[in-house]
């Protein structure tokens, strides 16, 4: 099948040669575009029509996921630019710099569990209220709920 073409030129293709180039299920495209992240128009079949430069977007939103950024925030990022627009270098670089810093406070976290994952399991008493040696007595469930160590680890 021919892609089409759209009123000022630009190539058009169906929801089905999207879903093929991109390796992004139908049902996926049709989440997304329900989420504002991407947009078709309507052929006269009443068929959805993307322009090409869908692919970029969903190339981004893959990227984004896979680091994982929640949709909310890829959304928030993608706003600020007209839906399926081609990205200049200044504009993405803006786009993930924004990111950066939630994803280097997600990696400290991981590489402080990572750190003390070992010792955590290693003891054997697998404990959730007392260990004798990271929390005797249960001292740090006095300063609240949660992961006391590991968040404590992570924000120094």
């Amino acid at each position: 099948m021919a892609a089409e073409k759209t009123m000022d030129g630009a190539r058009s293709l169906t929801i089905g040669e999207v879903a093929r180039r991109s390796g992004v299920p139908i049902s996926t495209l049709h989440f997304y575009e329900s989420k504002g992240l991407i947009a078709s128009t309507r052929n006269a079949g009443n068929q959805r029509r993307f322009p090409a430069l869908v692919l970029r977007s969903i190339a981004i939103i893959k990227v984004a996921q896979r680091t994982g950024i929640p949709l909310e925030e890829i959304k928030h990022a993608m706003s600020r630019y007209p839906p399926n627009s081609k990205l200049t270098a200044a504009q993405w670089g803006e786009m993930s710099s924004a990111w950066r810093e939630n994803l280097n406070a997600r990696i400290r976290t991981l590489e402080a569990l990572r750190d003390s994952l070992d010792n955590c399991i290693g003891c054997g008493c697998l404990s959730l209220d007392d260990c004798p040696l990271r929390n005797p007595g249960d001292a740090l469930g006095q300063d609240g709920p949660g992961p006391r160590i590991l968040e404590g680890a992570a924000e120094g």
